[in-house]
C-alpha cells in the first residue's frame, strides 16, 4: 500500500473488476480479467497500480468517492505491484495482461494476485508473470 502522486501516472486506467455490493457474493472475489492499458507520455512504468471508486446509491443522498490517485486522499491508498523490470513506454503505446486474484489457501484474509504483463515498445518487449501476496 502506498499513496502514488498524481503525475507519476502515464498511462490510461483499465477497469478490471465491477461488483454490486448489494447482491455480490464471497466466491465473485476469486476473478481473472484482462487488461490493456496505452502510454500518455513517454515515460518509465515501474508498476501497477490498483484502487477502488465506490457509490451508495440506495441512501437519502448518494455518497460517491474514489481511492484514485487523482482523487481526494483516502486513508484507503493505492495498491502498487512493482514490476520486476521497468517498461520504456512511449506515447500511444499498449501494454496488455492479465490480472487474476484469489483468497491465500492458507489464510482467505490474504489475496493471491498472480499479474501477466505483456508489451512489445518501441524499445524492449517484455512478457513476464509476477506473484503477489496481499496481507
Amino acid at each position: 500500500m502506498d499513496t502514488v502522486n498524481a503525475m507519476a501516472i502515464n498511462s490510461t486506467p483499465h477497469k478490471i473488476l465491477a461488483l454490486d455490493l448489494n447482491t455480490c457474493t464471497k466466491e465473485d472475489l476469486t476473478f481473472k480479467s484482462d487488461f490493456e492499458f496505452f502510454g500518455q507520455r513517454n515515460d518509465f512504468v515501474t508498476g501497477l497500480i490498483a484502487w477502488f471508486d465506490i457509490t451508495f446509491t440506495p441512501c437519502h443522498k448518494p455518497v460517491y468517492f474514489s481511492t484514485s490517485p487523482r482523487s481526494k486522499y483516502t486513508h484507503w491508498k493505492q495498491t502498487v505491484f512493482y514490476l520486476r523490470d521497468s517498461l520504456t513506454l512511449k506515447d500511444g503505446e499498449k501494454v496488455t495482461g492479465w490480472i487474476n486474484v484469489a483468497p491465500n489457501q492458507k489464510n482467505e484474509r490474504d489475496l493471491d494476485i498472480t499479474i501477466h504483463v505483456d508489451f512489445e515498445g518501441n524499445y524492449q518487449s517484455v512478457h513476464e508473470t509476477l506473484e503477489y501476496v496481499l496481507r
